[in-house]
This record gives structure tokens, C-alpha cells and sequence, in this order.
């Protein structure tokens, strides 16, 4: 959310009154954080406030109120159970903007979220959001968890404050590239993008995975992550003959996408990352989408023992909120859990004490399964899904590490 002319009045009119008092210092404006910044002192009172931010509007809010719910269902479990911090209870309040995976409206909101001296981010949804709006968390000694950002720059940035929950694009797409020509034996592959941080990162380590493997990108084409008409690039593409397709993107574009194909009668095995790797693809696709033609990776995944936490998590989700789980949802949730276990831990939720903690996360066992922090703040052994459609639904071909 922007900022409002409510809000802007409520600064001047502070500011007014600072003046009035014969006061000298200067009221810090909605739009800038001094580097300098202190960390935000402990929760007063008994109450830590933590900020959830994901896209609730616009093309991808189903994703967006899938992770918000994820967040709200672990807020609950937390106050029904207890918390206590340095031997005191304490309640968790669950501070929740919107940032339409814009940019512009993630760093306004970012800034609502330091002003009001949250303990911990837990956020963003797209790298485009998420690795601007960490500058301004990093210069406030604000832990940010992203449960879904896969671009690798987020966390090399050098900020102490950026941890992700998922492996990156260099896996997500390196084990797609490698998949498209060595188990579908791509031997013509087209590469899309939307020009947006994820889709662009995830298409070129696809491609540059795709080479290393053998293989040959005959086309390489934009859109934007807005676009509902891609006749023109799918017309060029469809002149290269090609086997496999690949986009870089979101569900909300997919979709139409492959609707626009099978009306050009492109026959092509269609491939993506976690951003197409949805249950909503399947329904946007609707009957474009035949049986083991849609290929993708979600950047997470278990196995094993650790798959009836997964599934309990889904069911539990299912009753409380009455829909499926979109993507990261469960990524969310263990975020928070890990975030309030560091603040246990530590005794306190100043993130100048309970930081270093959730650095030193070890094995939490999640329902996404063991959580570790490597020094950059990234997940370490991070899992990747393989997932097909058939019958109209997504199917679970492998879990990779």
C-alpha cells in the first residue's frame, strides 16, 4: 500500500508541533532511512509486532494470500500455545501489507513496516520486491525471512538481515535446463521471459544450464508480467520448431500463454520455475494443458519421514482457510515459527539480541523440513520439487537436491 495523504499530514502535523516546542530535530520522512539507523528497541509492552508482506492485489494475489494465511495461521498457533520471552508472555501481532509485486509500492511499504518498528519481516513474494525492500530492513537492523524470493542476489548483498527459506535460481533453473534436454530430450528449446527479477534470473540460468548440457536455445523472447497478448513472440517461436519451451514468469501469465500456443497449434513440452508451479496455473490453462506437458519446479519440497508434517500442514490449512495451498504457504509458516524460536532464545525480540540466533538457525525441524542458514543467510541443502500435470493436477515426479 501507498502511503496515504493521511499519513503524510500526520508527519507534518508531528513535525509542527516539534517546531512549536522550540524543538531543533527533524521529523524523518516516510521515504528515507539513514544508513545509520538504530535496530528498533524491543516490542513494548507485550506485544511484538511482526510484518508480513506479499502481493494481496493484482494479477498473482492468490499467491500473495496464500503466503498471508500461512502467516496468520502461525501467528495463531503461537498465541493459542504461549510465548514466552525473558520470562514473560507475550502476544505476536501480525502486521500484513501489500506490495501488488510492485517494486515502487514494496519499498513504501517496507518503510510503513520499519516505521512502525516491527521486530521481523517475514517477505517478500518476488525477488523484484523482496531485494529492494532489504536495503531499507538492512539499514534498520530488521531481520527479513523471504519464504519464496529466488533470485540469487537477495542474499548476496552482504546483509546480515536477509535470510531465504528456498534454494535460488541457479538451482531452480540449472536443474530445469538440465532436466529439458537430458530427460526430455529437448533438442529445440525456446526461452521466455518477463523481464521481471525472478523470470529474467530463472530464464538465464535455464539457459546457460541447457548449454552446458548439450543443448541449443533457438529463440530467446520477452514480455512483461502484465501481458495478456503474446501472438507476436509465440509467431517467432513457432518458426524455430522448437521441442521445449520455457518461461520465465508467473502462473497469471503462464496461463493465457498456453492457451495462445495450442491456438497456434505449438506442440512444444511448456517448462517453468516455482512461479508457474501452482494449482491456479492448472485452472488458468484449463484444457491447453495436456497430460505431461506442463513441466516445473518449486523451490522446496520434502521426502520421506518429513512428508507427514507436509501433509498435516495442508489439511490443517485446508479447514482453517477452505482452499488448497497454492505454492509457499508452508515456507511462511515455518518463517514465523523459526523467526519467534530465535526471539525465544535469545530472550528477547530487539533483533540487535535474537539476530545472531536466528543466524545460527540449526536444523529447525519445520514443517518444510530441516531449516539451517548457511553465512549469506540462504537455506542450506535446499530442495527442489519436480512436478508435472496430469489429469489436471499437479504431480510430484521427484524431490532433488
Amino acid at each position: 500500500m501507498h502511503f496515504t495523504v493521511k499519513s503524510t499530514l500526520t508527519v507534518l502535523a508531528a513535525a509542527t508541533l516539534l517546531m512549536a516546542c522550540g524543538k531543533q530535530e527533524q521529523v524523518a520522512t516516510p521515504a528515507v532511512v539513514p544508513a545509520s539507523a538504530p535496530a528498533p528497541a524491543a516490542a513494548k509492552g507485550s506485544v511484538v509486532k511482526i510484518g508480513h508482506v506479499g502481493p494481496i492485489s493484482g494479477a498473482i494475489a492468490h499467491l500473495g494470500k496464500d503466503n498471508e494465511n500461512g502467516a496468520r495461521l502461525a501467528i495463531e498457533e503461537l498465541n493459542t500455545a504461549g510465548v514466552m520471552i525473558d520470562g514473560k508472555k507475550v502476544t505476536l501481532e501480525l502486521m500484513t501489507e501489500d506490495d501488488a509485486a510492485d517494486p515502487k509500492q514494496g519499498t513504501a511499504v517496507a518503510q510503513k513496516l520499519v516505521d512502525a518498528k516491527v521486530a521481523g519481516v517475514v517477505g517478500h513474494l518476488n525477488s523484484g520486491t523482496t531485494i529492494p525492500a532489504s536495503k531499507l530492513y538492512s539499514d534498520a537492523g530488521i531481520p527479513q525471512v523471504s519464504p519464496s524470493a529466488t533470485n540469487p542476489k537477495y542474499t548476496r548483498q552482504g546483509f546480515k538481515t536477509a535470510f531465504r527459506m528456498v534454494a535460488d535460481d541457479t538451482q531452480l533453473g540449472g536443474t530445469l535446463g538440465r532436466y529439458a534436454v537430458g530427460t526430455l530430450k529437448g533438442k529445440a528449446i525456446a526461452v521466455i521471459d518477463d523481464r521481471t527479477a525472478y523470470g529474467q534470473g530463472v530464464a538465464e540460468e535455464f539457459a546457460k544450464a541447457v548449454a552446458a548440457a548439450g543443448g541449443k536455445v533457438v529463440a530467446k523472447e520477452f514480455t512483461t508480467d502484465k501481458a495478456t497478448d503474446f501472438n507476436a513472440i509465440l509467431t517467432t517461436i513457432k518458426g524455430t520448431k522448437p521441442d521445449v519451451v520455457f518461461f520465465g514468469g508467473m502462473d497469471a501469465v503462464a496461463g493465457p500463454m498456453l492457451k495462445q500456443m495450442k491456438a497456434l497449434g505449438i506442440k512444444a513440452k511448456f517448462m517453468g520455475g516455482d512461479g508457474i508451479c501452482s494449482t491456479e496455473l492448472v485452472k488458468l490453462g484449463g484444457d491447453a494443458i495436456s497430460d505431461d506437458q506442463v513441466y516445473c519446479a518449486e523451490a522446496g519440497g520434502v521426502e520421506g519421514e518429513d512428508k507427514a508434517g507436509m501433509d498435516e500442514f495442508k489439511a490443517k490449512f485446508k479447514t482453517k482457510f477452505g482452499t488448497d495451498v497454492q505454492v509457499y504457504a508452508p515456507y511462511v509458516y515455518d518463517a514465523v515459527k523459526i523467526m519467534v524460536a530465535a526471539m525465544v532464545k535469545a530472550n528477547s525480540s530487539d533483533p540487535v539480541k535474537y539476530l545472531p540466533v536466528l543466524a545460527a538457525t540449526t536444523d529447525y525441524k519445520g514443517v518444510t523440513g530441516p531449516v539451517s542458514f548457511d553465512e549469506k543467510g540462504d537455506i542450506k541443502n535446499g530442495a527442489l520439487t519436480l512436478k508435472t500435470v496430469r489429469a489436471g493436477k499437479l504431480e510430484t515426479l521427484a524431490v532433488i537436491r
